[in-house]
């Protein structure tokens, strides 16, 4: 699947250095980029549900404790 792109004439420029360090393509550089951002938003997502959990679950020990 296609998708186009619009930077900036210094974001390609930082871009294109990028793609030069790692020796890969731009595209490869961008995509490898979009997926971590996914990929973390997704993680941080998943702590914040089993956080809620825990402390649904725990309350009444977590109540306890935070009076010790």
């Amino acid at each position: 699947m296609a998708l186009n792109l619009r930077l900036s004439p210094e974001e390609m420029a930082r871009l294109r250095a990028q793609a030069e360090r790692e020796h890969r393509s731009m595209n490869e550089v961008v995509r490898l980029a979009v997926l971590s951002r996914v990929e973390e938003a997704e993680r941080r997502e998943r702590v914040l549900e089993l956080t809620e959990r825990v402390m649904s679950e725990h309350a009444y020990t977590l109540e306890r404790l935070k009076d010790l």
